[in-house]
């Protein structure tokens, strides 16, 4: 073989002279590590080597990301974003990206992914893109990362997560959710996540769960919905979750406390493998006479009271029911002597 072509392919291989370095960067040989970071850059740099297993791009001012910004990159195992200004992902954003394992994506301007985010992304296992401004999960964004685990969606503005939109993520283990706007959490929104042991859904705006949002979490170890505005609960929706031992975060929600509330906790505190962690820190909003009690305090009154109350109600109905039957009796009765004196009237005078 040709000297030139054996220098080629010992190149293409990371083997022979050291690769060059863009200008602005640092590259660890020993490492494949090229560090970027505060360099305020504006674009990707250029002539990144072929071998490199971890970029970091941290803290520039990346605006956008266009497709062939990571070009021949095959190697690339990680990749580091965060910190930046990225508000644009163009079609084909991270071509030559097949395997890469880590992105983080966290503190930029993201309103959105785009549908074909995902499509060279098969070997992602770890996606963050926490504190950015996603008001939306599309069907198509993350169809294709079947290999991720972890997805980190907190700290957005997502109001709205369309059905399927998590169907390709079968071996997704942790998703964070919090510090969103969802307001319902609808059937179908996990449906293919059997794998998932953590999700994270605290401080949104969820004020209402469909019955069987939960039932195809089958390894769920975690679940947390504190600060949110639950004013009540269905215990099915819980008592669908079966998994060996599920732990559940829910203070922090405007609880409306009545004999409901206290039945639903009552059966939740008695299925073996749930565990309401923060019960003791669940407190009371309404009614306004146990506003800001701990729910732990008052739970055994509640259902006491209210049937209290009902009673207090039956006895007084009865009571004015056989109040109305005894005046009823004493009226038809004045009526009849009234009749029959009335009557005896004529043959009064004829005698006299």
């Amino acid at each position: 073989m040709p000297p030139f072509f054996v220098a080629l392919l010992l190149r293409a291989l990371g083997v022979g002279a050291a690769e060059a370095c863009p200008r602005p960067c640092v590259c660890y040989e020993s490492s494949d590590f090229v560090d970027c970071r505060g360099r305020r850059l504006a674009h990707v740099p250029r002539a990144i080597p072929p071998s490199t297993w971890v970029l970091d791009l941290r803290h520039n001012n990346l605006s956008g990301l266009e497709a062939g910004s990571f070009d021949a990159l095959w190697s690339m195992k990680i990749l580091l974003l965060s910190h930046n200004s990225v508000g644009r992902l163009g079609p084909k954003a991270f071509t030559s990206l097949g395997f890469l394992e880590k992105m983080d994506l966290s503190h930029n301007l993201l309103a959105q992914l785009p549908a074909d985010f995902s499509d060279e992304l098969a070997s992602l296992k770890e996606l963050k893109a926490a504190h950015n401004r996603l008001a939306a999960l599309g069907y198509d964004s993350l169809q294709h990362l079947e290999n991720l685990e972890k997805l980190d969606f907190s700290y957005n503005q997502v109001a709205s997560i369309e059905k399927g939109a998590f169907r390709g993520l079968s071996r997704l283990r942790y998703l964070y959710l919090q510090s969103n706007r969802l307001g319902v959490v609808h059937n179908g929104f996990f449906s293919m996540l059997q794998n998932l042991e953590v999700l994270f859904l605290s401080t949104n705006n969820v004020s209402a769960i469909a019955v069987e949002a939960f039932t195809s979490l089958h390894n769920i170890n975690l679940l947390a919905l504190t600060d949110n505005q639950l004013i009540h609960l269905k215990f099915k929706t819980f008592l669908n979750i079966q998994t060996p031992s599920t732990h559940l975060q829910l203070a922090g929600n405007p609880w409306a406390c009545d004999c409901d509330l206290q039945r639903v906790f009552s059966k939740i505190l008695s299925v073996r493998h749930l565990h309401v962690e923060d019960y003791v820190n669940i407190t009371c909003a309404s009614p306004w006479q146990l506003a800001g009690l701990p729910l732990v305090s008052v739970d055994a009154q509640l259902c006491v009271a209210e049937t209290a109350t009902v009673l207090v109600i039956t006895v007084t109905v009865l009571v004015t029911v056989i109040a109305a039957i005894v005046m009823a009796e004493r009226n038809r009765k004045k009526s009849q002597e009234k009749n029959w004196n009335e009557s005896d009237g004529p043959f009064d005078s004829q005698e006299k």
